[in-house]
Order: C-alpha cells, then sequence, then structure tokens
C-alpha cells in the first residue's frame, strides 16, 4: 500500500487540494513550530522600524546644509545691565592742611588757600554720561566751576568708602553748588541703581550716606551733589541699591588708597551705648553726636578740581 506522501505526489493538483483536508497536521509540517520569543522579538522589531520610518516623515532630519549653519547667538538677558561708557573725565587734588586745626586760625578761613597745604595727589574719574546723563552733568558742572575747590572729606570708613561734597557754609569746609544745575530726576528712577559698588575706585551719588542737613535739604534750590568713594580692598555691598554709581577712578587709586588710611575718631563703647539709648528714646542728639563718628583726624580736602578735556580717550573704560 503506498504511503500518504506518494499518493498525495501522484495525486491530481485538484486532488491534491482534498487530500490535504484529509491527511493530519503532522505529516503537514516537517519543520517544528516557530519560537514564541522569536515571533515577540519580531514584532518588536517591525514595530520599531515603523516608529522609525514614521518619524523620518513626521520630523524630517536636517541636511548637510543645515548641520554647517551657525547656531543663532543668544540674546542678551534684559535684566544685565547697561555697558558703561565713560564720556567725561573729572580731576580732583588732594591735600592735607595742617594748620585748620589750630587754635589761632583766622576767621573765615578758606582751605583752598591753605598756606602749609600737604599735597596728597591727583585723581582722574571717569563719568557714564550715557547711562546717567543727569548725575553725570551735574557733578561735572561743580567740578567745572571749582565749588568743589576747599571742601573737605568729613567722613572716612576704614576699608569701605569715604564721603565728600555735605554742603552747607564755605568757611566750615562745605560745599554751595554752582546756580544752574539740572533737576535730577534720577535719584527716584529704579534704572540708576542698577550697577553696583563691586571693586575699589567705584564713585557714586550719595543718598543712603547722605550728611546734609534737613534745613540744607528743605531749599528750594537743593541740588544733591555729596558723593562716595570706595577704597578696597573689597566690595561694598551695603551701598547697592541706596546710592547711584555714576563713575570710577581712572587715575590715581594710590592716592585713594593713602586717604583711607587716614586714623578717624571712634568713639568708645560706653558713649556708643549711651548713644543708642539716646536715640531709642527719641533725643535728636543722638544722631548730631554721630556726626563725628567717623571724622578724620587731619584735615584732608580737595585743593583743586575742574574737568578734563579729552580729544582721543587713551584709558580704556571699565565698569565698576
Amino acid at each position: 500500500m503506498a504511503s500518504s506522501a506518494s499518493v498525495a505526489a501522484a495525486s491530481p493538483p485538484h486532488h491534491r487540494r482534498r487530500l490535504c483536508t484529509l491527511l493530519p497536521q503532522a505529516h503537514l509540517s516537517r519543520s517544528p513550530k516557530p519560537n514564541a520569543f522569536l515571533r515577540r522579538r519580531s514584532f518588536l522589531l517591525s514595530s520599531s522600524s515603523a516608529a522609525a520610518a514614521a518619524s523620518l516623515l513626521l520630523f524630517p532630519q536636517p541636511g548637510a546644509a543645515d548641520t554647517d549653519a551657525p547656531a543663532p547667538a543668544p540674546t542678551p538677558s534684559p535684566a544685565q545691565p547697561q555697558s558703561g561708557i565713560v564720556t567725561d573725565r573729572v580731576f580732583m587734588d588732594f591735600g592735607l592742611c595742617p594748620s585748620y586745626l589750630a587754635s589761632d586760625r583766622p576767621l573765615g578761613f578758606d582751605l583752598a588757600a591753605c598756606p602749609d597745604s600737604e599735597p596728597l595727589g591727583r585723581v582722574v574719574f571717569g563719568l557714564y554720561g550715557k547711562l546717567l546723563p543727569q548725575t553725570v552733568a551735574n557733578f561735572k558742572a561743580v567740578c567745572a566751576a571749582a565749588a568743589y575747590r576747599g571742601t573737605l572729606i568729613h567722613k572716612i570708613l576704614q576699608g569701605q568708602f569715604f564721603v565728600a561734597g555735605r554742603q552747607g557754609r564755605k568757611e566750615k569746609g562745605e560745599v554751595r553748588p554752582p546756580p544752574g544745575l539740572v533737576r535730577n530726576v534720577e535719584t527716584v528712577d529704579p534704572k540708576a541703581f542698577q550697577l553696583r559698588h563691586s571693586r575699589p575706585g567705584t564713585l557714586s551719588l550719595c543718598l543712603s550716606e547722605n550728611d546734609d542737613d534737613d534745613a540744607v535739604k528743605l531749599e528750594p534750590d537743593y541740588h544733591n551733589v555729596e558723593f562716595l568713594v570706595t577704597t578696597g580692598p573689597g566690595p561694598c555691598p551695603r551701598l547697592d541699591n541706596e546710592n547711584i554709581v555714576f563713575g570710577t577712578v581712572l587715575e590715581g587709586m594710590d592716592v585713594i588708597t593713602n586717604i583711607a588710611t587716614i586714623p578717624t575718631y571712634k568713639p568708645a563703647e560706653r558713649i556708643r551705648q549711651f548713644n543708642d539709648f539716646a536715640q531709642f528714646i527719641g533725643d535728636e542728639r543722638a544722631q548730631i553726636a554721630r556726626t563725628m563718628w567717623n571724622r578724620p583726624l587731619k584735615t584732608v580736602y580737595i585743593s583743586d578740581c575742574g574737568e578734563l578735556k579729552v580729544a582721543t580717550p587713551s584709558l580704556s573704560p571699565s565698569l565698576p
């Protein structure tokens, strides 16, 4: 009897299809069942290939021309301060006047005509006229009119800064501003406080450190011209957001450092405690007494000042 395989081979095609339905499944499949793991792996590979193809259609990759193009430059943050450009230069000559503290000093003694002046040197300030035009215009006008000449440095905080330009009577070594100064609205503009007191030689308009008398501040033509200069060696963050930085020292930083070493009046601890108590109970004399603190024990003053006309700037400006 012929085997079922030989019968199926010898039968015609239409008979062979009929035999396929009659033959057992074991005779139809000579190869083992495909592994279930291989089926899952093939499905995953085919799925990932399809997903990659779809991503190429939806999100085409950049060509060679695109990859060679330079990346766009990052836009600067609007919170960053503008670059400071030195537009104007002024100078100040500093000196010591030993005879100013003499008991036989004549009435109306003018510091500008000190007979035994000891020069300390010249300081050149660079001013940021584009960033703070009103503050710079007033400071430059006071220097050009020589109104700072013969005025005292009335406060030195060693290791931090010194203050000059207190307004008042000329015979007391104080400043009388010249007429014609502009109304400085930058003192109430938040943008004017963006620069920091980050290094020695920073020139700043005194607001929080202003020592002008209240009677002077109430005058109708009052203009704040009191200024401070940081002496180092480090930054003065306590001055930030309170005073307006409008310039920097370009020459004469050694003069600034020399001024910072002059000894000052420091009250004893008992006097400080008594003053704190007087201020706590509202005694106005406490604040008057505090104005004597940090006063230099030597007479440091501005012997001359003025504006410098520079046709071609030779010094590179930099922000403090």
